[in-house]
């Protein structure tokens, strides 16, 4: 076992960036804050993504369904389906984003 701190985490964006290929895993993680009014690219990824909201509200876009979502509640993003997220309240939205992937891969898509 080995401890990884935040702070020695690549930062890029609005999140920190743990890449399972430099940690010898399969999965990668992004710790997510972004500020209110802050969105997400319209993008996807080929693989699944599970979001976890932790503090703030935010607005998620999934193909052609929107869902609102606050502290506690789970997003599950299916591998290619079209998405983004805008933080919707009036503070930080914080969130753990786990990617079944141990490298980190995103089409753009806007």
């Amino acid at each position: 076992m080995h401890v990884v701190h935040q702070q020695d985490l690549p930062f890029a964006g609005m999140s920190h960036h743990f890449i399972g290929r430099d940690h010898g895993v399969q999965v990668s993680a992004y710790l997510v804050t972004s500020a209110p009014g802050r969105r997400t690219r319209l993008h996807r990824h080929p693989y699944d993504e599970i979001v976890f909201v932790r503090e703030g509200h935010g607005r998620w876009r999934v193909d052609d369904e929107e869902r609102d979502a606050g502290p506690g509640d789970i997003l599950v993003v299916k591998a290619g389906q079209v998405h983004m997220f805008t933080n919707t309240g009036d503070v930080p939205l914080i969130q753990l984003d786990m990617h079944v992937s141990p490298e980190f891969i995103q089409e753009d898509l806007d």
